[in-house]
């Protein structure tokens, strides 16, 4: 555990204070845990998009099964653009990406 996490040390007891709490407590809960998910979630996808810059070669598996490969083409919020060499373009989450080259590699013949 990282320093500042806290940690419910007797579930047993907060799932007892959840059973007791009525539908607007429940429905306050709900909208606070969703927000932290949310930001927890951003949180991952920034760390993982330092990762790649604009230019680098990457690939990724397309909802279909096959693997696609493209070219970074800009780092949006939660997603990276993903140019093919046909000229489709994607929104890929950055944790679905793999770097096969990064932009300022030089290729030898």
């Amino acid at each position: 555990m990282k320093p500042g996490d806290i940690k419910i040390i007797d579930r047993v007891s907060a799932v007892e204070a959840i059973k007791r709490l009525n539908e607007e407590d429940l429905r306050f809960l709900n909208r606070m845990i969703v927000e932290r998910l949310k930001l927890i979630s951003q949180a991952r996808a920034t760390t993982l998009m330092v990762s790649f810059t604009k230019g680098d070669q990457v690939v990724f598996q397309a909802p279909d099964g096959r693997q696609v490969e493209g070219t970074v083409l800009r780092l949006n919020k939660k997603t990276v653009s993903v140019v093919t060499g046909d000229g489709h373009q994607w929104n890929v989450s950055p944790g679905l990406l793999q770097l096969i080259q990064e932009a300022g590699d030089v290729q030898w013949p």
